[in-house]
C-alpha cells in the first residue's frame, strides 16, 4: 500500500522581507500565510517547524490509540503537545529535538502497560520514523 499526499508553498521577494503562503491538496491550509518573522520571530501566521509540529502530535496520538486498542484497551482520550525546538548550529539552523507532552485517559490499563504502549507508539509512528532529531516523551495515564 502506498500513501502518497502533498503541499505546495509559494515565496515571494527576499529571505526578510518576502512573504509566502503554503496549501495543502486537503484544503485545510489554502494559502496560509508564513514569513521570516513567524518563523524566527513571533509574527501572525504559520511556519514549517509549527506544521511539523502539529503532524508529529496528530500522528503520535493515532499510533497510541492504535497500541492501546490493539492491546485490548481503547483510550477515551489522547492529548499530545510537540514541543519542537529549533537551534542554530554550525550547519545552520536545524531542528534539534522534539519533546512529547502526552495525557491519556485508558479505562482498565496499568502504568506499565501504558507505558510500553507510549513507547512503542513514539518509536512507530512514521512521523517520529522521518525525523533524525532526539525525540523525548512525558506520557501521563489519567485516573
Amino acid at each position: 500500500m502506498k500513501i502518497k499526499r502533498n503541499a505546495s508553498a509559494q515565496w515571494n521577494g527576499g529571505l526578510k522581507d518576502g512573504k509566502g503562503t503554503i496549501s495543502t491538496a486537503s484544503g485545510v491550509l489554502r494559502d496560509t500565510q508564513y514569513s521570516f518573522s513567524t518563523r524566527f520571530e513571533d509574527g501572525i501566521g504559520t511556519n514549517p517547524e509549527e506544521l511539523i509540529a502539529a503532524a508529529h502530535a496528530g500522528c503520535f496520538s493515532m499510533a497510541l490509540s492504535g497500541q492501546l486498542t490493539n492491546a485490548g484497551k481503547p483510550p477515551e482520550s489522547i492529548r499530545t503537545t510537540a514541543n519542537l525546538t529549533m537551534e542554530k548550529t554550525d550547519a545552520g539552523f536545524t531542528v534539534t529535538a522534539i519533546h512529547l507532552d502526552v495525557t491519556a485517559r485508558v479505562p482498565g490499563i496499568d502504568q506499565a502497560a501504558f507505558d510500553t504502549a507510549a513507547q512503542n507508539a513514539k518509536a512507530g509512528c512514521p512521523i517520529s520514523r522521518l525525523l533524525k532529531t532526539e525525540i523525548t516523551m512525558d506520557a501521563k495515564l489519567e485516573s
